[in-house]
C-alpha cells in the first residue's frame, strides 16, 4: 500500500511540477530579457499559482517592489465603472438604450440626445475624442487638460461635450471621455462623488482596502512611482507632471494584485453583478470590445482560449489583466515602467499554463 501511494505521488509530481517549473522559468527569463519592473499574479481556479515582484518601486531610494505594492492601474478603472453602471441596470435605474440626457439633463454636448449608455460603454459614441496627445510628442507638448485640476463635472462640461463626428454605433474609437460621462452619470444618480460610489458599492464590500482613486492632494501609502522611457536613447525618467486624478472614472484608480484578484473573483463568481449581466459586459462588439474590455479568441478553434483582456497605460504606469473565460485562469501584471510589452508577456504566460 505504501509503495502504491509513493508511486502515485511520484507520478503526480511529474505531471504537475514540470509545468510549474516551466512557468516560473518563462516568467523569470522574460522579466530579465525585457527589463520587466513590477508584480505578476497568476491564478488557476481559485488557487494562486504564481505571485512575484521584480525591480524597484522608487528608484531614487532603491526601494524594492513587493507583492503588496500599490500601482496606478489606469484604465482597469473602466471595468469598475462599467460594473457600477451595470449594477444600476440590474436595479432598473438605468437602461442601456436610453440617451445621455435621460440621466444627465444638464449635459450640453451634441451626443446628449443621440448617444446611448450602451454606446458609451463600448466606445462607439461617435463623439470627438477627448485625448489628442500622442506618445511621440506628449513629452514635449504635454497631455491635454490633465495639467490642470478639475472636478469631474468640469471635465465633462469642458472637454467631453464635443461634436459628433461619426454616426453613433458605427465606429469603435477608444475615448476616455465616454467613461468620464459614465462617471458623471453615476455621481448624478447617487448624489455623491464618483470616489464614494466606487468605495460603497465595490471596494468596501469586497475588502479592497488598498485600492481607491489617486489624487494630487493625498498621500497613497506604498504607491510605486511610475517611470517613462521616451525612446531607445533616453533614460527612464519620472512621469511628466500631471493631475492623474483628472482621469477619474476612466483611469484614476490605484490598486495592488491582492486587491485586483478579489475584484476578479467577485466579478466572475457573480458576486457583484449577475451572470446574465456579466454576459453583457463580455459580449464583443466592434473591435472585439465589450463593456470596458476586449474579448479575444471568442470564435472557432481558439474558443478554449477565449479571454477578457483589459489594458491600462498612462505614460510610465502600465498594467494588464487577462481572464481566460473557459479555463478559469487569471493573469494580472502591474508595472511602473513602459519598458515591457505586458500584453505579449501575459499571452506567453497563458500559453505556458495551457
Amino acid at each position: 500500500m505504501r509503495y502504491i501511494l509513493t508511486l502515485a505521488l511520484i507520478i503526480l509530481s511529474f505531471s504537475v511540477f514540470p509545468q510549474s517549473v516551466k512557468l516560473h522559468k518563462l516568467i523569470s527569463n522574460y522579466a530579465n530579457e525585457h527589463q520587466f519592473n513590477g508584480t505578476i499574479l497568476v491564478q488557476k481556479g481559485k488557487k494562486i499559482t504564481y505571485h512575484q515582484s521584480f525591480g524597484l518601486a522608487e528608484r531614487a531610494f532603491n526601494t524594492p517592489l513587493s507583492n503588496n505594492t500599490n500601482y496606478q492601474v489606469c484604465s482597469i478603472t473602466k471595468t469598475f465603472t462599467a460594473v457600477l453602471i451595470l449594477q444600476l441596470v440590474e436595479q432598473g435605474k438605468i437602461s442601456l438604450q436610453e440617451k445621455i440626457n435621460t440621466y444627465l439633463p444638464d449635459y450640453k454636448g451634441e451626443g446628449g440626445t443621440k448617444v446611448t449608455i450602451h454606446q458609451l460603454l463600448n466606445h462607439t459614441s461617435g463623439m470627438m475624442n477627448t485625448d489628442t496627445a500622442k506618445d511621440e510628442n506628449f513629452m514635449r507638448y504635454g497631455i491635454g487638460f490633465y495639467h490642470t485640476p478639475y472636478t469631474l463635472e468640469e471635465i465633462v462640461n469642458k472637454f467631453c461635450s464635443k461634436p459628433i463626428i461619426n454616426e453613433p454605433g458605427t465606429k469603435f474609437d477608444y475615448n476616455n471621455g465616454e467613461y468620464m460621462i459614465l462617471g458623471r452619470i453615476l455621481e448624478t444618480i447617487y448624489k455623491m462623488p464618483y470616489e464614494k460610489v466606487l468605495e460603497q458599492n465595490i471596494l468596501i464590500p469586497l475588502g479592497m482596502t488598498n485600492s481607491g482613486l489617486l489624487s494630487h492632494y493625498k498621500l497613497i501609502n506604498n504607491l510605486a512611482t511610475p517611470y517613462y522611457k521616451q525612446d531607445k536613447v533616453s533614460d527612464l525618467i519620472p512621469n511628466i507632471p500631471m493631475y492623474v486624478g483628472d482621469f477619474y472614472s476612466a483611469g484614476a484608480m490605484y490598486s495592488c494584485t491582492p486587491d485586483l484578484i478579489k475584484f476578479n473573483n467577485a466579478l466572475f463568481d457573480f458576486k457583484i453583478i449577475k451572470k446574465q449581466t456579466l454576459e453583457l459586459l463580455l459580449t464583443p462588439g466592434l473591435d472585439d470590445y465589450g463593456y470596458s474590455a476586449w474579448i479575444r479568441d471568442s470564435k472557432g478553434v481558439n474558443d478554449k482560449y477565449k479571454r477578457m483582456e483589459r489594458y491600462g497605460r498612462i505614460s510610465g504606469a502600465n498594467c494588464v489583466w487577462f481572464h481566460y473565460l473557459n479555463e478559469d485562469v487569471t493573469v494580472i501584471i502591474l508595472s511602473n515602467t513602459n519598458l515591457t510589452d505586458l500584453g505579449d508577456y501575459a499571452l506567453k504566460i497563458g500559453k505556458a499554463i495551457f
